[in-house]
């Protein structure tokens, strides 16, 4: 079968009747494009006048009789005539005709119903489909049948009869033509779990996602493509074998991909922030001068602000169609309430319109630069990585130092399994979003929002361990018990629990990452060259350690880090607003005149800046926690400390650990004392186990 399998079928249970106005051209493309299917499948079918694949054959029947089903509700100025050529043809391929046969017929009937109803037939789009628009609505409406590749492994179509196409099996879909996948998607498949997308998607989705559908049996893209096969309303109708034979004799599939995977320049960014200045400073004066009293001049700068939208327009509609409606309709509703209508109901509209135009801007240039997102995966990694090498590196340590080397098994074990665990986190969250596809932008900010709160906690977390001392401590205190109670299971668990902690925080991070990278094809591979190079590095760093003994300057690393993790936290509360926003779950209040910093997450509304305010004064205080209200008390510590060493008799005084001065002047923290005594206690349970299993001498 070249798609998915038979006719489109659409359920009716009563009689079909007349139609008429906008309903009969309707039923005139879906009569039009179910005979266009019937002839190409029947052209595969059969060669000259022998049927080579009977199942093409059988599916050029079933769309025919769907089109002469069709035909019927036509308007009786055609319904009479089209229902005998399509009972021709249908005539014809029953008897296996030359395919020529029923090409004629097929011909004949859409060009009569195009000449009686004068319609377009198929009204293919001026300019090229957004491939990114389609990889959005193929991810969300069919990736779960089809496979994110187009392989037909996704998890849905598994137990699917038939099974769902392999969209990427260039061989068998040689001669199918972008317009042939729109009709498919358009009106459907019979005998298969695909429905007819027909009031479910645009026009410009369906075109969009159809396009996107042709890329995925192409190879790699390479060279440059030809002026003539630039417009997509040619290549649209076009099959692969007809594009290479266009492209001329030395012609190879990468420049077929080339023509698949053309996309028109369209608007530059800086384009893009100019057309939206342009329209909310007409905006502003349509509102000085509905303001003023002058209504007629107030109209015509509406009229004036929806021109420098039509700029954007397009882009808009490729990415967001129904919101790009909304705008058109917010104009509207602007330029018939400056000419006649209250000043609240003004103040409404103009709200509304403002929010959208926010909304739009998002939609269409608010992405991060490769560079930011390459290092910003980078620094991910690195530091999760490094805090879980840095903690099983002090396990296998404190096992050597205590005289159980034999034990290191245990912490393997613990690791493989967060690992495993880990990558299972990852699936069942992107499993989630896939279900979830009608809430996509709402989960997408909750996302967010987890996100942010767990890079505040790490970040604060960080920077309360910067010193050396109290980084000891800590790690120390977690491996103290997994080493001395004897337990592989507690050992296990704590190597677990270390690294479990990492890979969760490292899955939301990146999800995270990717969400507030936008939905442009171009957040894929930073995000996955900053992954490779930091685990590299990571690599690097272990062997390092392991080998060469060399230390991590700590201080530096961990002040950093967290630096950066509060900066990640800061631009990711934005974004989450925004995404809340897009999904409707928060409201969108502009504030006018101010800034709009994609990269930093600052948005122009109210939410987001109370958001991100909020994220400051936290920083801040956390910021005035570590190094002002804990630092004091850690030099009252110390102080006390130093007293008490000084009032203690001789003889105990001869057996205290000498201070070690810290940057100079500090002496050794009780976070430290405390963590050699946990080191003295470790030895004298091993010496204790060890005299309890050596064997009896009489």
């Amino acid at each position: 079968m070249i798609l998915i399998g038979a006719l489109v079928f659409i359920t009716s249970l009563s009689a079909p009747t007349a139609t008429s106005g906008a309903d009969s051209v309707a039923a005139a493309r879906r009569v039009a494009a179910s005979a266009q299917l019937a002839a190409q499948e029947y052209r595969v079918g059969v060669v000259g006048n022998r049927v080579v694949m009977p199942a093409e054959v059988e599916e050029a029947e079933l769309f025919l009789r769907e089109a002469v089903r069709t035909a019927r509700t036509l308007p009786v100025s055609v319904s009479a005539s089209a229902v005998a050529g399509l009972e021709r043809a249908l005539s014809a391929v029953r008897r296996t005709a030359h395919p020529d046969s029923v090409d004629l017929y097929v011909r004949d009937v859409t060009g009569e119903l195009a000449s009686v109803l004068r319609i377009t037939l198929v009204d293919i789009p001026v300019t090229t489909p957004s491939l990114t628009r389609g990889a959005e609505v193929y991810n969300r409406e069919c990736a779960a049948c089809h496979g994110s590749r187009g392989r037909g492994d996704g998890p849905a179509g598994r137990a699917l009869t038939p099974a769902p196409a392999n969209l990427a099996d260039h061989a068998s879909l040689a001669d199918v033509t972008p317009l042939a996948f729109y009709q498919r998607v358009t009106i459907g498949v019979a005998g298969t779990a695909m429905p007819a997308y027909e009031s479910r998607l645009s026009a410009e989705d369906r075109w969009a996602v159809a396009a996107y559908a042709s890329t995925l049996r192409q190879d790699t893209p390479g060279g440059v493509v030809p002026a003539s096969l630039r417009s997509f309303p040619v290549v649209a109708e076009l099959s692969d074998s007809q594009v290479l034979a266009a492209l001329g004799p030395g012609s190879d599939r990468a420049g077929l991909g080339a023509v698949r995977g053309f996309q028109d320049a369209g608007v530059s960014a800086d384009e893009v922030g100019a057309a939206f200045g342009a329209v909310r400073a007409r905006l502003r004066h349509a509102s000085d001068l509905a303001a003023a009293g002058q209504p007629e001049e107030a109209t015509a700068a509406a009229f004036d602000a929806y021109l420098a939208f039509e700029r954007v327009e397009r882009t808009v509609r490729a990415k967001k169609p129904e919101l790009a409606s909304r705008l058109e309709a917010a104009f509207a509703a602007l330029r018939a309430r400056t000419s006649g209508g209250t000043a609240g109901e003004l103040a409404a509209v103009q709200a509304d319109l403002a929010a959208a135009l926010e909304q739009a801007e998002r939609v269409v240039a608010d992405k991060l630069s490769p560079t930011n997102l390459f290092v910003q995966s980078l620094v991910i990694l690195l530091r999760e990585g490094l805090e879980a090498i840095l903690i099983i590196g002090a396990l296998m340590t404190f096992l050597v130092k205590t005289g159980a080397p034999e034990r290191r098994r245990d912490i393997h074990i613990g690791v493989g399994a967060a690992v495993v665990l880990s990558l299972l986190t990852a699936v069942l969250l992107e499993t989630v979003f896939q279900l979830s596809p009608a809430h996509q932008e709402a989960m997408e900010g909750f996302t967010l929002v987890a996100a942010v709160g767990v890079l505040f906690y790490v970040s604060y977390w960080l920077l309360s361990k910067m010193e050396v001392a109290k980084w000891s401590a800590f790690v120390r205190e977690r491996v103290q018990v997994a080493v001395t109670g004897g337990s592989a299971l507690a050992l296990a668990s704590a190597a677990f629990l270390a690294v479990y902690r990492e890979g969760f925080e490292t899955v939301l991070f990146y999800k995270a990452l990717f969400v507030s990278g936008g939905s442009a094809g171009g957040t894929f591979w930073p995000v996955v060259s900053g992954m490779v190079v930091g685990a590299v590095i990571l690599a690097g760093v272990y062997t390092a350690m392991n080998r060469y003994g060399v230390r991590l300057p700590l201080k530096p690393f961990f002040a950093v880090t967290s630096a950066f993790l509060y900066y990640t936290a800061f631009v990711f509360a934005g974004k989450a607003v925004a995404e809340l926003q897009a999904g409707g779950v928060m409201g969108i209040t502009v504030l006018q005149g101010w800034p709009r910093l994609p990269v930093l997450g600052i948005y122009p509304t109210l939410e987001s800046m109370l958001a991100q305010a909020a994220l400051l004064g936290l920083a801040a205080a956390a910021l005035g926690w570590v190094l002002v209200v804990q630092r004091r008390r850690d030099e009252r510590a110390f102080a006390y400390a130093a007293v008490a060493a000084s009032a203690m008799p001789a003889a105990v005084a001869d057996t205290q650990v000498e201070p070690v001065p810290l940057e100079g002047t500090v002496f050794r923290s009780l976070e430290q004392l405390e963590a050699d005594l946990a080191a003295l206690k470790a030895e004298v349970e091993r010496l204790r186990r060890q005299v309890a299993s050596a064997p009896m001498t009489g």
